[in-house]
Order: C-alpha cells, then sequence, then structure tokens
C-alpha cells in the first residue's frame, strides 16, 4: 500500500484518497546489510567498512534506499571472509575478489598473511552497540585468527581445515600453544561475558580442537618399547581437551600412552596401573574443586611387579587446578604441554 512514514512510524495516507495498491515486491529484492552480516558472522561494521574503503558493495544500489546485497554481492563478501580467514590482509583480498567479481574463482589455498598482526579494529565493531562480534585473540598467527572468525561464522568445514593444516605444517605443539589454546580461551572469555550467546562458538571449537587432536594420536603407528604413560583427569574433572593434546603429542614421539579420559574413579584408576605397569602417569585437574589429594598420594605409592623388581610411576599433577605453590608431594607439574611432553620422554626413556 503506498503511503509515507512519519517521524512516529506511522501511515499519514490522505484519508480522502483511496488506497492503491502497488507492485509487489520482487522475490530477489536481496538482504539486508545486517542479515548479511549475520549470515557470515562479522559485523555490519565490518561490511560497511569493506564497502567504503575498497568499493565492495551492492551492485544495484538505489539512491534514498537502504543496502539490499543479491546472491551475487554475498558471494564476492563470502570471499572476502574466505580470505581474511587465512590472514590476508582486506585490502590485498578485496583486490582479489574485485578482480574475480563473483568471487567464485577465489583460491582455497589462498596463502596466508606472512606476519603476525593483532586483530584489525575493522573486523570487531569495537564501540558499536551489541559490542563485538570478534573474538579477540590479540598478536597471533594469522591461522589463529582465520581459525577464530570462522568459529564465530560456525564454519565447521573451514575450522576443520585450519586445524589439520595447521597440525601438518607446524605440529602438535606449536598448534596447540599458538592456534588451540589463543582460540579456545578467547571463545571462553568471550561466551563468559556475552553469556548463552556465544557457548555455541565454543562449543564447535572445542569439539573440531578435539577431534583433530583424537585424530592424531589414533594413527596407527609403532611405538618405542617402553611402558605407556596413563592419562587420567580427576574423578570429577570433565575437562579433557589438553588430556587429547598430550596424547597426540606423545603419539607424535611414537611414545605409548592408554586414555582413560574423564571422570576416572579412583579405583578404576588403580587397577590400570597395576595392569598397564606404566612408566608415568598424569593426572589431570582443571579446577581446584576437582584436585584430588588424597588420590595422587595413593597414585604415587601405587607399585606393581614381582617382589624384588617393584616398580613405581612418575606421576604428573598437570592443570591449574593444582597450585604450583604447593604440588602434591612426590609429583611434577609441568606449566604447559611442553614441560609435560618433555618430563613424560624423560621418564620413559630411564
Amino acid at each position: 500500500m503506498v503511503n509515507s512514514l512519519g517521524a512516529d512510524g506511522r501511515s499519514h495516507r490522505d484519508p480522502g484518497r483511496p488506497a492503491v495498491l502497488g507492485p509487489p515486491a520482487p522475490v530477489d529484492a536481496g538482504v539486508p546489510t545486517g542479515g548479511v552480516a549475520r549470515r557470515l558472522g562479522v559485523s555490519p561494521t565490518t561490511v560497511r567498512s569493506w564497502e567504503r574503503r575498497y568499493g565492495i558493495g551492492p551492485s544495484n544500489r538505489e539512491p534514498g534506499h537502504h543496502r539490499r546485497w543479491s546472491p551475487q554481492d554475498i558471494a564476492v563478501l563470502e570471499a572476502m571472509c574466505r580470505l581474511t580467514a587465512r590472514g590476508v590482509p582486506p585490502g590485498e583480498a578485496a583486490r582479489v575478489v574485485l578482480a574475480t567479481q563473483d568471487g567464485a574463482d577465489v583460491r582455497k589455498d589462498a596463502p596466508p598473511a606472512p606476519s603476525n598482526t593483532p586483530d584489525a579494529p575493522e573486523a570487531d565493531g569495537a564501540g558499536r552497540p551489541g559490542g563485538s562480534r570478534a573474538l579477540r585473540v590479540g598478536t597471533v598467527r594469522p591461522e589463529c585468527r582465520g581459525l577464530a572468525r570462522a568459529a564465530v561464522r560456525l564454519d565447521a568445514p573451514e575450522v576443520a581445515r585450519i586445524l589439520r593444516e595447521s597440525m601438518d605444517s607446524l605440529g602438535i605443539v606449536d598448534t596447540w600453544t599458538q592456534i588451540m589454546m589463543p582460540a579456545l580461551r578467547a571463545a571462553g572469555r568471550k561466551w563468559a561475558a556475552e553469556g548463552e550467546q556465544y557457548i555455541e562458538v565454543e562449543h564447535l571449537l572445542s569439539w573440531h580442537v578435539s577431534a583433530v587432536l583424537r585424530d592424531a594420536a589414533a594413527r596407527p603407528a609403532a611405538t618405542r618399547p617402553v611402558p605407556p604413560v596413563v592419562l587420567a583427569a580427576m574423578p570429577t574433572e570433565l575437562h579433557t581437551l589438553p588430556l587429547d593434546a598430550v596424547a597426540a603429542g606423545l603419539a607424535e614421539r611414537a611414545l605409548p600412552f592408554r586414555m582413560l579420559g574423564a571422570a576416572v574413579p579412583p579405583r578404576a584408576l588403580l587397577d590400570a596401573m597395576q595392569r598397564t605397569g606404566p612408566g608415568a602417569v598424569l593426572l589431570w585437574s582443571q579446577d581446584r574443586r576437582t584436585a584430588d589429594r588424597e588420590l595422587v598420594h595413593r597414585v604415587t605409592q601405587s607399585v606393581w611387579g614381582p617382589r624384588g623388581s617393584r616398580s613405581r610411576a612418575l606421576v604428573l599433577a598437570a592443570g591449574p587446578g593444582w597450585s604450583r605453590a604447593r604440588p602434591p608431594a612426590g609429583t611434577a607439574c609441568p606449566r604447559d604441554l611442553v614441560s609435560a611432553l618433555a618430563l613424560l620422554e624423560q621418564a620413559l626413556a630411564l
């Protein structure tokens, strides 16, 4: 119906004139900027910034009307997101996608930017109503920035690709410390600050990190002829991602392990030690409420083997649940994945 809207948003059609039916809105009228931004997992500020700085905007924009993005326009924005997720600077990405116009010919293996830079201000929408949609990862490798952006978009294939390629090129330790952990911490901070709005991002990212680590740990490979490492979380501890990282690191070093996983009951843990005769045991606690010192004491006192040749394992109390100022007696407290793997490798080599 043809009418005009006043400042109060109400219709001010002349009551003396009959209503006139206008033509139906075209089916392909396009998507508004806010809808495109939500679809791509970026802020509307980023979309407008790309239009203002690089000329990436709707191909058919009528003066006085809101921007409406056609499928072809959205394809160009998707190409921009793919390239910037790989660390390509926005200006360079824009030159590529504008050269292809529809974004379909953008190489999926576009190289990442050669240097580390902090989060770009244009991508986070800082200072805008509603806050930022980006994960603030700080100054990190381009792969980590790309991982964080893909996670916010819930782009599972891109998350998996970045993780796999990082593992292949950097190895377990560097991928965990330089790419996985900064992104996971940023996701955790985000949903803690924003509530349920971002927990889906953290869950998707955690699942893919765990999947990639477990795949690396489970690859068939010959291991050294040494006693295994037992990996277990405390009886009330449900977090196991760091255990997955240790398992992957041990597999990379051809060291055998037995993964018991989350919430291992005391008796099950002690029985497993008697049955496997481990060279070392790593006990994970994410929170002080799950750190069972009495159980750790029982583990450190456990021995096995025939009388006269008894053996016991090196026990590592790992994770923020244990106080580094007062670690459990008879244990080592590694600070990170690097030190944990070094201690375990040394223990098994003895």
